[in-house]
């Protein structure tokens, strides 16, 4: 017991008044507790340092959360720094972190977000706490609960960037970049565990600048070198191009990575909503620099590609949601476009055959590619031109003889009333046959549906385009609804040949359809009539001029829209025998041709089954095959041959 003697004695020397030690057992109870009290001085409070009992008297700390933390092994006045100052319970000391990251805060307070902190223009505490979450649990980068971790960096910035009060009051122009950011291809690559961009592998991390100043990662000019860390051979590619070459000459309206693909909301091209999906290319992306007037009078360009790529084959099935028609891309390349001069552009003239080849193999062996980008106005593309001119002026006028024909008769009808017999003519020949009716009923059918569905074709943003849009893909059929309503036209109109040849009376009826010197002198009858000259219409033929000119117009407009619809629906086909310049003038044929039989029907034929107050509100000879008495009057009963199998002779479907 040598050793606890030693302890008695000092202890008893220590002691103003000494020690009486009145036994062993007593002298080991008192060497036992002096021994407790050493090592409780001694030793420092978990994780805090030897000035942590100080600090916890005022102030309430997790020490177990602190020990868990990054800076577990720190004291406290290691970033409270000046903490111990006499003068500290009246101003405080906020954590210092310059002592371990000198750097770091360097650049913090030469970043926007240090010179707004500097200005006490932003909102709480402020220092890197507002990012990093507070310093006495902070954890690894690399912990997912981090508040800088990949997984939760963009709710972190959002705290800030996703308040709009905030925003405003700072002069924040995005509008919520966090949300956009939230439904990008990278943020959901970032939930999945993969390694993908997020808020600092961007802007940066504690060095951030505002995207107008040149230091800034995400100026225009270090754009394609920021998204290059991870799409370096993408961007390798680019830079070689002619939009690369114009950013790296400090062009700042040439487009970089996120005026095509966004900023934020960066979304995979097969996405319907994305910049680059196929079918908003053209417009929403490239038109959007190439569509510009102002750019376009600035650099050179010709401001009428993006209408004339539109109005062509390709815009006009890009704009009814083909996905897979040639767009902006499929001819100029995605990130290597290159001018037309350059021999390596995707349009240089001898690159040409391999480029239209994609789509139509054989491209420039089997037909000759023609003017691209041009407006069917521009006199640089003149079959088209001339095309155009001409249906133009034969619309004008054939409409317009049409209204004021109809407008004359209706006119003179409605003031002086042709007399309604109360019967029906005895003997009269049946008008339309039900074979006749049954045809028309597929004519009519099939035009109505061939007009709308055309028509939605080639304006496919109209209002009126999408009748339908709550049924899903209904849209994206109405080119096949189309070509189905053109197969039933034709299908009508060989029924009706077919009619004619075997039927004697449609054969015989059908020859008072042939226009003769008898239909001038009815026109001249009608037009005496329609100024006052006679009181009465001239008794026309059993078919008379209207009703001639109807039939001829049905005639040669479906045979214009057959051959030009068959030639754009099979157009591999028609270029292995046509130049391409004949798809643009089909294509063109056949939308004037359209208007003027649309216009033709509405006008003509409307007003002479319904409108005409001779037969008002409708000539029923389509429903019951038999037209109103007062419209048999106004013609001579035909000549039939006699046949006890017909009593009643067929008519025209139309």
């Amino acid at each position: 017991m040598k050793g606890i003697g030693e302890v008695s004695e000092a202890l008893h020397l220590y002691h103003p008044e000494g020690f009486v030690v009145r036994s062993e057992t007593q002298r080991l109870m008192l060497v036992a507790t002096a021994c407790l009290v050493a090592a409780f001085l001694v030793a420092p409070i978990p994780a805090l340092g030897a000035d942590a009992p100080m600090c916890l008297d005022c102030h309430d700390t997790d020490v177990d959360a602190f020990a868990e933390s990054v800076h577990g092994f720190a004291e406290c006045l290691d970033c409270h720094v000046g903490a111990d100052s006499e003068d500290h319970p009246e101003v405080g000391t906020r954590a210092d972190c310059t002592g371990c990251h000198e750097g770091e805060v360097e650049q913090h307070q030469l970043s926007v977000h240090g010179r707004m902190e500097a200005s006490g223009r932003l909102p709480g505490n402020g220092g890197c706490g507002s990012c990093h979450g507070d310093i006495h649990s902070l954890l690894l980068h690399e912990d997912p609960a981090s508040a800088t971790n990949p997984l939760r960096i963009a709710d972190t910035c959002g705290s800030c960037h996703s308040d709009p009060d905030l925003a405003a009051d700072l002069g924040i122009h995005l509008v919520q970049p966090i949300e956009a950011y939230s439904e990008s291809v990278h943020s959901r690559a970032v939930q999945r565990g993969v390694k993908a961009a997020t808020c600092s592998e961007c802007h940066g991390t504690h060095d951030i600048q505002p995207a107008a100043r040149a230091d800034s990662r995400v100026h225009a000019d270090k754009i394609p070198q920021t998204c290059g860390k991870c799409h370096g051979s993408v961007t390798a590619v680019f830079n070689e191009s002619v939009h690369g070459r114009a950013v790296a000459h400090g062009l700042e309206d040439a487009p970089t990575c996120t005026d095509c693909h966004g900023e934020h909301r960066i979304l995979e091209p097969k996405r319907g909503d994305s910049t680059v999906y196929p079918t908003n290319l053209p417009k929403m992306t490239c038109g959007r620099c190439h569509g510009d007037l102002a750019l376009s009078d600035k650099f050179g360009m010709e401001e009428d590609k993006v209408p004339a790529y539109e109005d062509s084959y390709h815009g006009l099935a890009s704009r009814s949601g083909n996905v897979v028609v040639a767009n902006c891309a499929s001819c100029h390349g995605v990130h290597d476009i290159l001018p037309s001069t350059d021999e390596k552009s995707h349009t240089f003239p001898d690159n040409l055959d391999e480029t239209c080849g994609q789509c139509h193999p054989g491209a420039g062996e089997r037909f000759a590619i023609g003017a691209v980008h041009v407006l069917p106005d521009e006199p640089e593309h003149a079959a088209v031109y001339w095309v155009r001119k001409i249906y133009l002026w034969l619309i004008f006028f054939t409409i317009g003889g049409m209204l004021l024909h109809n407008a004359l008769d209706f006119y003179r009808k409605l003031r002086h009333p042709l007399p309604r017999p109360s019967e029906q003519v005895e003997d009269a020949v049946e008008r339309m046959s039900l074979a006749g009716r049954i045809n028309h009923a597929m004519l009519l059918v099939s035009f109505i549906i061939l007009v709308h569905t055309g028509f939605a074709l080639k304006y496919p943003e109209a209002w009126w385009a999408c009748p339908l849009p709550f049924l899903k893909g209904f849209c994206e059929l109405r080119g096949l609804i189309h070509r189905i309503a053109a197969v039933v036209m034709i299908l009508a109109s060989v029924m009706h040949v077919i009619h004619l040849m075997v039927d004697r009376r449609a054969r015989t009826l059908m020859k008072g359809m042939i226009p003769g010197l008898s239909d001038l002198r009815d026109l001249k009858g009608k037009f005496d009539y329609f100024l006052g000259r006679t009181t009465h219409p001239p008794k026309a033929e059993w078919f008379s001029y209207p009703e001639k000119m109807e039939y001829g117009g049905v005639l040669w407009g479906t045979l214009v829209m057959a051959v030009t619809g068959f030639i754009l629906w099979f157009e591999n086909v028609s270029l292995h025998w046509l130049p391409s310049w004949a798809i643009d003038v089909a294509t063109t044929v056949h939308f004037y041709e359209a208007i003027l039989a649309t216009l033709s029907i509405a006008v003509w034929h409307f007003y002479h089954v319904i409108f005409d107050p001779a037969v008002y509100p409708m000539d029923s000879a389509w429903l019951t095959g038999e037209s109103p008495p007062v419209r048999n009057l106004e013609r001579h009963q035909p000549e039939l041959p006699d046949d006890e199998d017909h009593p009643h002779a067929p008519a025209h479907p139309a």
